[in-house]
């Protein structure tokens, strides 16, 4: 998943050799948590106007997730 997150966010930014991703232990619920870390002069082509491209990686990720019977959720920093 790890990878995955990574493969999706290294096409939208320009310094993809500043992408690092840090993966919580599961929570009570079960719940992941990524931690996507970005170059700050690449935050504003993650998240997108008003949010739509973070919510669509999270979406994916959330999918992907699914497909392996594991709840994810994704934070951008």
């Amino acid at each position: 998943m790890k990878d995955l997150l990574i493969a999706v966010v290294s096409g939208l930014v320009e310094s993809p050799e500043e992408i690092s991703v840090d993966v919580a232990e599961p929570a009570e619920d079960g719940t992941i948590v990524y931690t996507l870390y970005v170059a700050e002069s690449d935050k504003g082509r993650v998240i997108g106007k008003q949010g739509r491209i973070a919510k669509a990686i999270r979406t994916v990720m959330r999918s992907a997730g699914t497909r392996v019977g594991q709840k994810i959720t994704v934070d951008i920093n």
